[in-house]
């Protein structure tokens, strides 16, 4: 019989992803199989499922730690912010509308159903199910028609561990608290808690957990120190790029400017993991740095209003500056199409501005259009056959003259554009970085040398060390043993 477990948080980046990934490799070298499920997710990284659908990066993560393919099924609901106020919202892999905030509360208890399924879906092939909530129970001004945390833990019967992150500070008022502000129906699923990020002495932490336990009446199930491999691991939330921090060590800086609605960022994150690579995001009012070899233009959920969020930033002129050094540049996805001449949007998908001009590096224009592209592919490097493996989430045609030299190939099909000079490249191709042969040939056209290790790889191994770390520190046999067959 299937057993499902939920790990919610007090608050976001509070390590609920790599927590619910580390368990789930504990899990499955205990010889369990096991699901990841989240049943509504926020983030503009995604990726791709062999049913061609959208799932948060991380669902994609802890399916890797279960050792099994993605799922639509294991992210049903995925909002992807286009504004402060609104998002896309995909559903079981594919676009299901758009909404704002005020009007995406009225429409949860609509998109319940399709949890549901999707839950059902995954406990046909499963011993254990292991659950990720999404921001925090606390938030209970949220609670009416919630399908991400409590909502869901009561609808479904699931007991519930919540996470506290004691490196932010304040993680004994942050578990207390929550405690006070939940309804009794919601403190009774919420069966125990665990400390995350500890640096230091543990036993100096002794008090606070008995203080924790008699408050809330909750069980602990342990303290995990700071595991470094949690670094090696792709992150969810930008946020964690606000605290992002260059090594300035390596031969060759590489500089990613931090877009407003910046999307899978975690395409540099093997670039970043190279010895000889210093990798920075650089944040809004600060100029692209001048030492740089490389620009790299990430993904975007609204190419035309990160245009105009890039120029306010001043670094279309850092850029141009950067090209006449005989810098490097390369944009990925919507990047690509920031690099061309124009951004043309008559059907108005992203909002209001139907035309802005691009910043004019590569010869091609771009036209949005209703249908996205979602897909895996399989590839090579246009001009050195440099093999890799990725997967393309766009809306949007790019036609233009440097299309006739194309960065890559894809299915023999030529791919992406790159100038005349061959310093500025563009494709819509996430993931590329992850294989080591690729990334080892751009690189080795930059004059540095790479690992050529694939990404994937360097992430089981974190997988595997996080799963340690997790064995000797928490009490896992009360954590599974804690997981209960869904009552509906």
């Amino acid at each position: 019989m299937t057993r499902a477990l939920m790990l919610q948080g007090t608050g976001s980046d509070v390590g609920k992803s790599v927590l619910v990934a580390g368990l789930a490799r504990v899990a499955v070298n205990r010889g369990l199989t096991v699901r990841p499920f989240k049943p509504q997710n926020m983030s503009n990284n995604a990726a791709v499922t062999a049913e061609g659908g959208e799932i948060g990066c991380a669902q994609w993560l802890q399916a890797r730690a279960c050792r099994v393919p993605p799922s639509i099924h294991m992210n049903p609901v995925l909002l992807k912010p286009q504004s402060d106020i609104g998002a896309q919202v995909v559903v079981q892999g594919k676009v299901w509308g758009t909404a704002e905030a005020r009007d995406y509360q009225t429409r949860k208890k609509m998109l319940l159903a399709s949890v549901i399924e999707s839950f059902e879906a995954l406990k046909g092939d499963a011993d254990l199910i292991l659950v990720e909530g999404a921001g925090s129970p606390a938030e209970t001004n949220l609670r009416v028609g919630d399908i991400a945390n409590m909502g869901f833990a009561t609808e479904t019967g699931t007991p519930v561990v919540l996470i506290g992150d004691i490196d932010r500070g304040g993680v004994i008022a942050s578990l207390v608290g929550t405690h006070a502000v939940l309804g009794p129906a919601d403190q009774d699923m919420i069966k125990g808690f665990l400390i995350n990020k500890f640096r230091g002495d543990i036993s100096l932490f002794d008090d606070g957990l008995q203080e924790i336990e008699r408050r809330t009446g909750w069980q602990s199930f342990g303290v995990l120190p700071w595991v470094r491999a949690a670094a090696d691991l792709p992150a969810e939330d930008a946020v964690v790029l606000e605290r992002n921090q260059t090594r300035e060590t390596g031969q060759l800086k590489i500089a990613v400017p931090m877009l407003s609605r910046i999307a899978n960022f975690d395409d540099v994150d093997p670039l970043a993991q190279e010895e000889s690579v210093d990798l920075l995001f650089v944040p809004p009012g600060k100029p692209l740095p001048g030492d740089a070899t490389l620009v790299i233009l990430p993904g975007t959920k609204s190419t035309i209003a990160d245009l105009d969020f890039f120029r306010a930033q001043g670094w279309d002129i850092d850029l141009q500056a950067h090209i006449r050094r005989g810098g490097w540049v390369l944009g990925l996805c919507g990047g690509y199409q920031m690099l061309g001449y124009q951004v043309n949007d008559p059907e108005g998908i992203e909002g209001l501005v139907t035309k802005t001009p691009g910043l004019g590096l590569l010869d091609v224009v771009t036209i949005m259009q209703p249908e996205k592209q979602v897909r895996t592919v399989r590839g090579r490097a246009a001009i050195t056959g440099a093999q890799f493996s990725g997967y393309e989430i766009h809306i949007g045609e790019t036609k233009g003259q440097d299309l006739e030299r194309p960065f890559l190939e894809v299915k023999g099909t030529p791919h992406g554009a790159i100038s005349e000079d061959g310093r500025i490249m563009g494709a819509y191709i996430h993931g590329l970085f992850k294989s080591g042969a690729f990334r080892k040939d751009f690189l080795s056209q930059l004059d540095v040398a790479s690992d050529g290790q694939n990404h994937d790889e360097k992430v089981d191994r974190a997988l595997d060390r996080l799963a340690d770390a997790m064995e000797g520190a928490l009490d896992i046999e009360g954590l599974l043993s804690l997981a209960a067959a869904p009552s509906k």
